[in-house]
């Protein structure tokens, strides 16, 4: 998509007309910007769920969940900025309290499809690679709460 992106850019410079692809370009930065965001938050989501759930296997799981994502964020994001520049417009998300497993399940299948569609922001190879295992932590996060018990 950003090759596709790049080669339309530079053919409407040439034929002076590229704010359409300006703004394209701003909605898949603002897709990325989003995607981080929502896995920064749920670092420290995760974490305060660890801390409040009763349930040691869940305990666990969560712990798990909150020492690996933050490596792979940052991976994604030197990648990205490595190509693109330093991203800016970070978004922060309020907290939410431990209410059960259920809860804490769908808050994370929730997260899972919205990086889902948000990963559709870049189409280098490597980044989708890093994103990727971020998909892989979360579906082994929510296997491990679902079944674990």
């Amino acid at each position: 998509m950003k090759n596709d992106l790049t080669q339309k850019f530079l053919q409407e410079i040439k034929n002076g007309n590229n704010s359409s692809l300006i703004n394209e370009q701003k909605t898949l930065s603002s897709d990325f910007v989003e995607m981080i965001s929502l896995l920064f938050h749920s670092q420290i989501q995760t974490h305060t769920l660890h801390l409040q759930t009763q349930s040691y296997a869940e305990h666990k799981a969560l712990n798990d969940y909150y020492d690996g994502i933050g490596g792979l964020v940052d991976g994604i994001v030197e990648s990205y900025q490595g190509k693109y520049g330093i991203i800016k417009g970070y978004k922060s998300y309020p907290l939410t309290e431990y209410s059960s497993t259920e809860s804490t399940v769908k808050y994370l299948k929730g997260l899972c499809d919205k990086v889902t569609k948000l990963r559709k922001c870049c189409d280098d190879t490597w980044i989708q690679n890093e994103i990727d295992n971020v998909c892989v932590l979360l579906n082994s996060t929510i296997y491990k709460l679902r079944f674990l018990k």
